[in-house]
This record gives structure tokens, C-alpha cells and sequence, in this order.
């Protein structure tokens, strides 16, 4: 994906069109529910919704983290982030304590329960692998162009 600044004086694809299959959020959008709709049927068995299993992985990959430093990873603020990590509590997966350093922080751990629940989760990836349809090059390709474009989104908020 080219990461160039447009010229001045350039016009996007179907600058004029208002049509719905003509825009590049349409298809991010229904793409993201038709993937949602599969990352659902899979995690019911962990019981996790998306969002959750997005902090879980979050989580695995580095236990005991703050509130603000998930939400950083997964471009959530706090406010759409605890009620999330509050059922993930709930639910026996993680700890959630003031850290001693600064007692506005929240810091977020990983139960013995939240820990085993990696294992079975290592099947979520090629579950969506099988459902993309997709070569591994390809989506590769799709994850760094996706890449980018946060990327460059990012830069104009």
C-alpha cells in the first residue's frame, strides 16, 4: 500500500460516487461483522466474545498489565475497556488490583484458569485461516495493508 501523501491536486476513486459498494468503509465494515460472526462461533466454546479474547491475547502475550497499557494495544480507552475486563474477572480469568506504585492504576493478571485457556485458544487462528478461503501470502498481504492504512488513519485524528 503506498504511504505517500496524495498530490494536491489528486482525486480519490469515485470522488463524486455515494454509493455504498463504491466505499472503502462498507467493505471494511461488513468485512469486520462476517469475521466477527466467525470469531463468535469459535469462541463460544471458551467462552470468550471478541473483544475479551482480543485482551486475552493481549494478556498472553504479557501478564500483568495496566489498564492503559491493554487498552493501548487494542485502541480502546478505559471506559470501553473495564467493563470488558470486569467480566473477564467474573468469569475466573483475570485479576484485577490497584498497583502499589500509583493506586489509579489498574493492573491486570492472568488466573491459573486464564493461563489454561491459551491452550484451547491456539485453535482460533486456524479456524479463521480455514474460513478466509485464503493463501497465508495473501493474508499476510491483507494484514500489512491493514496495517498501513491504521497507520495513516491514525496520523489525521
Amino acid at each position: 500500500m503506498n504511504t505517500q501523501p496524495a498530490a494536491p491536486n489528486a482525486q480519490p476513486p469515485q470522488a463524486a460516487s455515494l454509493k455504498l459498494d463504491d466505499q472503502l468503509c462498507f467493505a471494511l465494515y461488513s468485512t469486520s461483522l462476517a469475521l466477527n460472526k466467525v470469531y463468535r462461533k469459535l469462541l463460544a466454546g471458551l467462552g470468550l466474545t471478541y473483544p475479551q479474547y482480543l485482551a486475552m491475547m493481549v494478556l498472553w502475550e504479557r501478564d500483568q498489565l495496566t489498564v492503559s497499557e491493554i487498552g493501548e494495544r487494542l485502541y480502546l480507552d478505559s471506559a470501553t475497556l473495564t467493563p470488558l475486563l470486569k467480566r473477564l474477572q467474573a468469569a475466573g480469568l483475570i485479576n484485577r488490583t490497584r498497583a502499589r506504585e500509583d493506586e489509579r492504576q489498574v493492573v491486570i493478571a492472568l488466573t491459573e484458569a486464564g493461563r489454561a485457556l491459551q491452550e484451547p485458544a491456539r485453535a482460533v487462528p486456524m479456524g479463521i485461516f480455514g474460513a478466509a478461503g485464503c493463501a497465508p501470502e495473501q493474508l499476510g498481504s491483507m494484514k500489512a495493508q491493514l496495517e498501513s492504512l491504521r497507520g495513516n488513519l491514525m496520523q489525521h485524528l
